[in-house]
This record gives structure tokens, C-alpha cells and sequence, in this order.
């Protein structure tokens, strides 16, 4: 106990952690806005419309995920490289190029779409899909914006700014939508201003950052990032990130295969409530990011363990209290999104499980991107996504939900393991709570 008691107080007086606190409390606000609106959602509008609606989500995530291409993350390993050179004011350049590439991956995406049949597109759903699908593409080059947008300004150490936008405006927009669509009787339009939504903040967000960057003086032009280079260093970076987030939504799209756009609602629900167990990792990561990178690139050794055991722990006391509470109360609180949604209790139960290894885990994905292992990175999630596909095609016929949330948990648990032990071993960093 008292060991404990000494953790938390030596983490307390952290400023790194004092950040991530303020961040987490950020994140917190977020969810209660998601889950207020989620809850409304799913209480007050039809779940088929409510499937329709996490299909499209799905979809949209996977397909902006392809147009970032992982630049989001790279622009945080660039902003620790160049504060290291003493040339962080390159910085706008960088970002300039990077949203010219997500608007030429956008548009290429689009095309490619329109060389699809729409009959080919539904009937691989058996269900009118294609419209959805349309939409989500028109919206991809707004979606794959504003995520830039979000991590740029925690890469410009506006990290308070990146979270009102990922966890509060992006929510507050979109929940006053809800209720406007809803009390004039237009439900059917919750698809469209769930989409809008992403329009809106890549205005306001790009708005702010040239406004930002206008008052920024470049020196001499020593550190000028080519096209080609930056897809090179974020390119292995989007295929980890594009395989984790297929691993998150590939059993949503396939449970819109395989079932219907009801179980599809309900199931979501549950992936949802495990939301506020990554909301800590994610939290705890979007401030010690930048910090792995700088450490890294002066080989300072020491304190990065110090940081990544720092980081671990936190993530270890925030998460597991939140982990036994969902799944002692699990048909509680799927009780609030309505009577159907209790039917996820188990698959809730099950993804809480492959959650509680990923807290245990730590940072590993952080670290393996920022320290330049992209690729062996690349290599795990890929690995581990091709399993998940191959589980969900199998395990969904025929268990339905507790089938999707197996594929994913099983896959989760594989890539983390997987990445611990190789850190362990090749840079004798312990990522994993010690």
C-alpha cells in the first residue's frame, strides 16, 4: 500500500503527467458529449438508422485513415526532430505540403470509387450500402484534414487546442445537429450531419493554424522536406495506423455483412463504452509522443525509460478501475443506449478483456513510431489485422457479436504482446507496467 501510495504522489508532482491529467480531464469531457449524444442518438432514433449511421463512421475512419496516411503522426516525430536541430519554424512548410497530399490521395480515392459499380458494392453487402459509402468518400479529404489539424497543434505544443477539437467541438457540433435533425423530424438526416460535422472543423481548425503560422518567421531554408520524403517517413507510420484502425472497424463493416443494421447499433454500443478505457492510452500517449521523440533523438536513454515507466503506470491506475466497473455494471450501462442494446453485454465483456492487455502494455505503439521502427511496427499490425479479418469472416456467421468482439480481442491482445516482447528484447525498453 505504500509502495502505491509513493507511486502516485512521485507521478503527481511529474509535469509531463500533470499534463496528461489535464489532458485525460480534457478526454473525460469528450466522452460525456459523445455519450450524451450517443445516448440521444440511440434512445430517440431508430437503430437501423442508428446502424446506418455507425457504418458510415466505420467506413469514413478507415477511408480517411488512407488519406492522412500517416502523416499525423509523422508531424509529431518532425516537430521533436526539428526543436532538437533548434528549426521547430519549418514547421509550416511541413504542414502546407501534408495537406496538399491528403487533397491528391482524396481525390484519387474518389475516382477509384467511381470506376465501382454501386450494384457490385450492395450486393457484397446484400443491403443498400452504396449510397453511404459515396458520401463517406465525398467527406474524406475534411475528415483526413482535420485529423492533421488536430495533432499539428500538438505538435506545435498547442496540446490543450488539439483536445478541445478532438473531444469538445467535434461533439458539441455535431450533438446540437442531432437535436436539430431530430425535433424538425428529419432523422433520416444523421448520416449527413454527422459528415457536415467534419466540414465545419476543418474550417475553423485550418483557420487557426495559417492564422498561427502566418506569425511565424522562416529562417534560412536548411530544413525544406520533400514530397517524397515525408510520404516516406509517414507512409510506414499510415500502414500501422490504417491496420489498427481496420482492426477497430472491420467487424463493425463485417457484422453489416453478415447481420443487420440492428446489430450493427447494437454492437457498437459496446465498442463505445470501451472507448473511455483507450481514452486513457490515447490521453497519456498524446503527451508523452513528442517527449519519446526528443529523448530519442539525443540518445538520452535513461529518462526515456523513466518517461515510458511514468507513462505505463499512470495508464495502469487510470484504466483498471474503469475496466471492472464496465464489466461488473455491463448491462447497466448498455442499458442506458436502450432495452436492445443489453444484447452486447457479453461482447462488451469480451472487448473489455483485449482492452485491460493493451493498458497493461503501454506505449507501444508510440514508441515504436517515434523511434524510427515503423516498419517492424508495419509488419505486427498488419500481421495481426490479417487474423482479425480472417476471425471476423469466420467468427461473425456464426456467434454474431461475441464473434466480432473475439476477432478483435484476440487480434488486440496478439500485436501488443507481440510489440512488447520485441522492444524488450532489441532496445531492453520496457514498455509493459514494472
Amino acid at each position: 500500500m505504500h509502495k502505491i501510495k509513493k507511486i502516485v504522489i512521485e507521478l503527481y508532482n511529474n509535469e509531463l503527467i500533470s499534463k496528461s491529467v489535464k489532458v485525460l480531464l480534457l478526454r473525460v469531457l469528450g466522452v460525456l458529449l459523445f455519450f450524451s449524444t450517443t445516448l440521444f442518438i440511440t434512445n430517440f432514433i431508430d437503430p437501423i438508422t442508428v446502424g446506418k449511421y455507425d457504418f458510415t463512421r466505420s467506413t469514413l475512419i478507415i477511408l480517411g485513415g488512407l488519406s492522412v496516411i500517416g502523416m499525423n503522426q509523422s508531424i509529431i516525430y518532425y516537430s521533436g526532430y526539428l526543436v532538437s536541430n533548434n528549426a521547430f519554424n519549418h514547421l509550416k512548410q511541413l504542414y502546407i505540403k501534408m495537406i496538399i497530399i491528403i487533397f491528391c490521395i482524396s481525390l484519387i480515392l474518389g475516382f477509384l470509387y467511381l470506376l465501382i459499380n454501386d450494384d457490385f458494392i450492395n450486393s457484397f453487402f446484400e443491403k443498400q450500402v452504396s449510397n453511404l459509402i459515396l458520401k463517406s468518400v465525398v467527406t474524406i479529404f475534411f475528415y483526413g484534414l482535420t485529423m492533421l489539424n488536430i495533432d499539428v497543434f500538438r505538435a506545435i505544443n498547442k496540446i490543450y487546442i488539439s483536445e478541445l477539437f478532438r473531444n469538445v467541438f467535434r461533439f458539441v457540433f455535431f450533438f446540437l445537429a442531432v437535436i436539430g435533425v431530430y425535433y424538425t423530424n428529419n432523422s433520416n438526416w444523421l448520416v449527413d450531419v454527422f459528415l457536415l460535422n467534419f466540414l465545419l472543423l476543418a474550417i475553423v481548425s485550418t483557420v487557426i493554424l495559417l492564422l498561427y503560422f502566418n506569425k511565424i518567421r522562416l529562417t534560412e531554408n536548411s530544413f525544406n522536406f520533400s514530397y517524397k520524403t515525408i510520404i516516406k517517413r509517414s507512409w510506414p507510420m499510415a500502414i500501422s495506423t490504417i491496420a489498427l484502425v481496420l482492426m477497430q472497424s472491420v467487424d463493425v463493416i463485417l457484422l453489416g455483412k453478415f447481420t443487420n443494421f440492428e446489430t450493427v447499433a447494437y454492437y457498437s454500443a459496446a465498442i463505445k463504452l470501451t472507448t473511455i478505457i483507450s481514452l486513457v492510452l490515447t490521453s497519456v500517449n498524446a503527451v508523452f509522443a513528442p517527449k519519446i521523440a526528443e529523448l530519442y533523438s539525443n540518445k538520452d536513454f535513461l529518462n526515456l525509460n523513466l518517461s515510458l515507466k511514468k507513462a505505463t503506470r499512470l495508464i495502469f491506475i487510470l484504466t483498471i478501475p474503469g475496466i471492472v466497473l464496465l464489466a461488473v455494471f455491463s448491462t447497466v450501462f448498455l442499458s442506458f443506449f436502450g432495452e436492445g442494446y443489453m444484447q452486447a453485454k457479453n461482447a462488451l465483456i469480451i472487448l473489455l478483456l483485449g482492452q485491460t492487455v493493451n493498458a497493461l502494455c503501454g506505449s507501444v505503439g508510440v514508441y515504436m513510431n517515434m523511434t524510427g521502427k515503423q516498419n517492424i511496427l508495419q509488419i505486427i499490425l498488419i500481421s495481426s489485422f490479417l487474423l482479425n479479418l480472417i476471425l471476423n469472416w469466420l467468427f461473425i456467421p456464426l456467434y454474431g457479436m461475441i464473434g466480432a468482439a473475439s476477432a478483435t480481442s484476440i487480434s488486440m491482445v496478439l500485436w501488443n504482446i507481440t510489440g512488447t516482447i520485441y522492444l524488450f528484447k532489441t532496445d531492453k525498453i520496457k514498455t509493459f507496467l514494472n
